[in-house]
């Protein structure tokens, strides 16, 4: 009796459906009748069965009622799976898009004419490649200037004068040291290039121009004064400084801007103090970096070894086998 009166209500509901729905549910449902026929012990999908519910899935907006192969999770999954490999099939045959990459031998020849020119900039440059016929932006050449390789041989020339020198090379430099009360101390120092000395140091809140002038007099008194004096463009050396280097008879050589590396003995003596004892002690005030700065220099004269000096120490001392 259940059955009959289901069999009335799903006749009487089908009346009032739409013939649309009816052919889409009627053509879905033999499909997966279809697909329950086949001789396997378990239903498989082939590629046209998850095409075919891909395309119910966009036409038929009831396809979730007459779905009982699976889940409509599944359609789902399989719809966005097949979004996905059309887009990448579509990136592939499409043609590129965005900036042109600039050619292997434009960029070789920007290379060469930064090497061979070094005083050109990219508008120079930009010009002499429009005469040779190559339509290349100037901002494109400014961006490839700056990847150009640089010379090795100036840097090479530099460490031939360090190394043919040293004997009558010194070095001077600043560091900061801050303080216990938040305060920045300067410590002045001039090195040896030889045997790696200290030859002067001392220690002040406000380094001036005439307060430098007066460190280099008392580190060279009595024409001890080395030939050659290397040291950065730091505004604390004013015009007097180099005034007075010059009046020692001393020829100064100033680094370029932002080139630690060419004055690297000193800059690797700062490296060292950093390491052995400011980065361990707290400066109470100048007088209290002054006494371990003094006690540090005894220890690095006396004893820190080099590898630079044959395992020897800048006093000339050399460890025992």
């Amino acid at each position: 009796m259940f059955n009959l009166f289901l069999l009335w209500f799903g006749a009487l509901f089908r009346l009032f459906r739409s013939r649309r729905d009816l052919v889409f549910e009627n053509f879905v449902l033999r499909q997966q009748l279809a697909v329950l026929k086949r001789r396997r012990p378990r239903p498989s999908l082939s590629i046209f069965d998850k095409l075919f519910w891909i395309a119910v899935r966009r036409f038929w907006s009831k396809w979730k009622e007459a779905l009982i192969v699976v889940t409509p999770e599944t359609v789902v999954r399989w719809y966005r799976a097949g979004f996905q490999m059309y887009w990448r099939l579509i990136s592939k045959v499409r043609r590129q898009v965005g900036r042109r990459q600039t050619p292997k031998e434009v960029r070789e020849l920007i290379f060469r004419m930064v090497a061979e020119n070094p005083t050109w900039g990219a508008p120079r440059i930009h010009g002499e490649l429009l005469m040779l016929g190559f339509d290349v932006s100037e901002r494109t050449i400014s961006r490839w200037m700056k990847r150009a390789p640089r010379d090795p041989e100036p840097a090479k020339r530099w460490l031939a004068f360090l190394r043919n020198h040293r004997e009558a090379i010194a070095a001077m430099d600043f560091f900061t040291v801050p303080t216990i009360t938040f305060g920045v101390l300067y410590c002045f120092f001039v090195i040896s290039h030889d045997r790696r000395r200290i030859l002067h140091f001392n220690v002040t809140k406000h380094p001036t121009s005439l307060w430098t002038v007066q460190q280099l007099r008392e580190a060279f008194p009595f024409g001890s004064a080395p030939r050659f004096l290397i040291f950065d463009r730091d505004g604390k050396y004013g015009l007097e400084v180099l005034v007075a280097v010059r009046a020692l008879k001393i020829s100064p050589v100033r680094t370029s801007f932002e080139s630690p590396w060419q004055n690297g003995v000193a800059e690797r003596w700062v490296e060292s103090c950093r390491r052995d004892l400011l980065d361990h002690i707290i400066a109470v005030n100048e007088r209290h970096l002054k006494r371990l700065l003094s006690e540090y220099v005894g220890y690095y004269h006396e004893d820190r070894t080099h590898l630079g000096l044959g395992k020897g120490t800048p006093a000339g001392s050399i460890c025992s086998p």
